[in-house]
Parts: structure tokens; sequence; C-alpha cells
């Protein structure tokens, strides 16, 4: 039902400047580096409809009782014991190694001529070592009742499950935000013949990717609801995921490969199909794999991988497609078939409780 409900918000988000353009008469162009109105009122009646939606939960979610907070926090105090306890006997060797590793590759940056985002990278690997070191030295204190140690006890403590979806999840990322950077410039240099965002055939392609864009959202919707539990059952959740990354990875190879615009719509299918997978099967196999009294805390970790995967393209990619790929943009999409490729490959070392293949097995 998520994936379905972000599929049909994605469709309307896409058609808004269409209609506010041609239904209600608001310009759709503007001078050069000036955002048209059309697109500005489609991102102000977003933020309008975003508002509602959280209001709406704020004020129309029961909350649990007194004592029931207090059952689920007994519970709680149980589970959390263990990754504190594990944390407090582990050395600062990793901790180091992560404040190296961002070292690293700060110092790297001048040397080899890489964009400058590369150190918001490194940063943030440091970060991390450095927080780990806290955590550990609150550990070994005693001193359990505090955020920064529950997290990275909590982090460095994930079940088996959990650690083998993260790779699926950094892969299954890495590829959607290279689509998210690359894909219009691509379809307009490659299928319509300009790189210049001036152009007419520019536009054009543009306008094309924003309508295929909306048949994959459409797909994902479509996708959740009648194709991914028929799938489930037949096949179980981790196989399910596997093969829809694999028919993605295929619909990005089809950029790399096709010259026909109108072939890209059968690209588009196949990538709703892995998006609405992957904006589903994860969550449902932890659902059924994580302690229940901590699956809150795990399902919020579980978007670092997430967030991540989508800073790493952000900050390296740029500097990979200068060194090696000037101008070329399309490799990037070779780039993201591998990546959903090699996350569905990682799915075979996923194991669900009570999933199919483990039943059989």
């Amino acid at each position: 039902m998520q994936s379905f409900f972000i599929g049909t918000g994605a469709i309307v988000a896409s058609f808004l400047p269409y209609a506010m353009t041609n239904w209600f008469g608001i310009e759709n162009t503007a001078a050069e580096g000036i955002i048209p109105p059309s697109v500005k009122w489609s991102f102000y009646v977003g933020g309008i409809v975003f508002i509602g939606a959280v209001l709406w939960t704020v004020f129309s979610s029961k909350e649990y009782s007194p004592e029931e907070m207090a059952a689920f926090e007994a519970q709680r105090e149980v589970e959390t014991g263990e990754p504190i306890r594990a944390l407090a006997a582990k050395n600062y060797a990793s901790a180091i190694v992560w404040i190296l590793a961002g070292a690293g590759v700060a110092l790297a940056v001048a040397p080899l001529g890489l964009e400058k985002e590369i150190y918001l990278l490194g940063g943030l690997l440091a970060i991390y070592g450095l927080l780990s070191a806290i955590g550990i030295s609150m550990a070994k204190q005693g001193r359990s009742a505090n955020m920064l140690s529950s997290i990275i006890g909590d982090f460095s403590g994930m079940p088996d499950t959990m650690k083998r979806l993260a790779l699926v999840q950094f892969f299954s990322w890495s590829a959607l935000f290279i689509m998210w950077i690359y894909s219009g410039p691509i379809v307009s240099q490659y299928f319509y013949g300009s790189a210049d965002p001036t152009t007419a055939a520019y536009n054009e392609g543009a306008n094309w990717w924003n309508l295929i864009y909306t048949v994959q959202n459409g797909v994902a919707a479509v996708a959740a609801l009648l194709v991914l539990p028929a799938m489930s059952r037949r096949l179980g959740k981790a196989r399910t995921h596997m093969t829809c990354l694999l028919l993605g990875a295929a619909g990005f190879l089809g950029y790399f490969v096709l010259r026909d615009p109108n072939l890209l719509i059968v690209c588009e299918i196949l990538k709703g199909i892995a998006w609405a997978s992957i904006l589903a099967m994860p969550y449902a196999i932890l659902a059924s794999s994580l302690p229940q009294a901590k699956l809150g805390i795990y399902m919020g970790l579980f978007n670092i991988f997430v967030v991540v995967p989508q800073l790493l393209v952000a900050t390296v990619m740029g500097s990979v497609m200068k060194a090696f790929f000037p101008g070329e943009p399309i490799w990037t999409m070779l780039f993201a078939a591998a990546s959903w490729a090699l996350a569905g490959l990682a799915m075979l070392r996923v194991s669900v409780p009570g999933d199919k293949e483990t039943s059989d097995a």
C-alpha cells in the first residue's frame, strides 16, 4: 500500500506543472536562471499537501496509554542491554579506522583534483568514527542510559538479516540517485541529439523523460497492488525482490544500448516494478525478522542505507564522470544497471523466516 500511494503521488506531482499551465493559465516560461511560475506553484501545492498530511496524522492518531508505554519500555530495556554490553566490550580500533578513512578521503581531494563535495564524504566518515569512539567510551563507563551509546550499539549490533539487506539497499539507492541526476540529460543528448539546454530538441527530450518517468511511477503503483503480492506468495519475499531488481537492471541497461525513445517506455516499466519492490519488500522482510520491541529503532537506522548511497553518488559520481567519461553521461546508466544487478545478487544471502525458499530448504 505504501508503494501504491507513493507511485500515485508521484504521478500527480509530475502532472501538476502541466495542470497549472493548461488549467489555471499560469506561465510555464521564465528568464534564464529563474524557475517558471508553474513549477513554483506546483511546489507550493506540494508543501500544503505535505503539511496537511502531517497534521492529519498528528491529530487523528490515537496515542498509547501510559500503561502500554511502560510495558513497551520494559521490553525495550531487556533488548537494549545486549547491544550496550557488546559495545562496551569493543576496542577503539574500528573507530580509529573510520576517522583515518575520513581524513584520507579529505586529504586526497586536492592532489587528485577531485570535486570539493568529496570533503563532505570524508567529514561524515570521520564524524562517525568520532561518535563511535565516544559511544564506546560511555558504554565502558557504564553510562548506558544515553542516546548516543544506544544508537551506536544498535547500529553495530544489527541482526544478520538487516546487515545483509543493508548491502542490498546501498546498491539499490545508489542506482536510483544516478537515475534522478542523469536520466533527463541522457534522454535529451542521446535520444534527441542535443546536450544544449537552450535548444528545442533538448527540451523535447526533457518533456519525454518527464512523461516516461510518470509511466515508471504508474507501473510502481499497479505493481505494488497486483504484481508483488502474487510474486511474493509464489516465490517468497527474498526471491521476489531479487527478481524485481534484476528486471530493473535490464531497464537501466536499455538506456545504454537503445536509441529509439519510444522503447524507453519498456525500460520504465521494468524500472517501475523494481521501484515498487524497493519501497516495499526490504521493509516487509525486516518486519518479520527483527525483534518487535525494537522494530521502530531498527527501521529508522535502516534508512541510513537510503541516505548514505545518495550522499556517495552526489559526492563521488561527478568526479568519476569528469575523470573517465567527460561529456558522456550515458555511462552512468551502465553504473546503475550494475548497481541493481549487484543488489539483486546480494539478495541470495538474505533468508526470511517463514519465506517460501526457507520453507522449501
